[in-house]
């Protein structure tokens, strides 16, 4: 069974200057860049958040400050992203039923919530740069071992890897072929 999971653990960074199309801005770093390694050597850094939002709190955000139906709408597109970009490459992936990947995206969302990919991380980091960075990217690692493990936490290849959703943490289907497929025959379970 091929199944596409997503996580709500994620987070978002931002800059640290309000992005402007000035030219005089062309060479400002802060306003153009994310990364942390650039952003925490400008005057207005924050270290207790390091300019990071967790996905949580931006789907929040974006709720109270756009409606629950932009949210929706918004984050239904960047999951439809995920989805596309793992099937356009899903031949030269490996499927080997002994392996497992977790990829991290990277979005740009424009001012009228368009979602643009800019980059897919095969084994994104893992390095914490905040306490609420360290323990989201734990409890990832912690969701990923429970999905990947039997529940008697030993390696067995006789088990069947459909966890129960129990074991899922805060993963979830975002899509589900042989379902697709039956729904596109006209069947489907009820």
């Amino acid at each position: 069974r091929s199944l596409t999971s997503g996580s709500i653990l994620g987070f978002c960074r931002f800059c640290t200057v309000k992005y402007n199309t000035s030219i005089s801005e062309l060479d400002n770093m802060f306003v153009h860049l994310t990364n942390v390694s650039i952003q925490k050597h400008g005057d207005e850094y924050n270290d207790s958040h390091g300019g990071k939002w967790t996905v949580e709190n931006l789907r929040l955000f974006i709720e109270g400050t756009r409606g629950k139906e932009a949210a929706d709408k918004l984050f239904d597109d960047m999951h439809w992203q995920i989805v596309h970009s793992l099937k356009a490459v899903q031949n030269v992936m490996s499927s080997d039923k002994h392996c497992y990947e977790c990829y991290g995206y990277d979005i740009i969302i424009d001012n009228a919530l368009k979602p643009w990919l800019i980059e897919v991380n095969a084994s994104p980091s893992m390095a914490h740069t905040t306490p609420s960075d360290r323990i989201m990217k734990s409890s990832l690692i912690n969701d990923i071992i429970n999905i990947v493990l039997p529940p008697s936490g030993y390696p067995d290849v006789k088990w069947n890897k459909s966890p129960s959703k129990e074991v899922l943490g805060k993963f979830y289907t975002l899509y589900d072929e042989e379902l697709a497929a039956a729904e596109a025959r006209g069947e489907r379970d009820t």
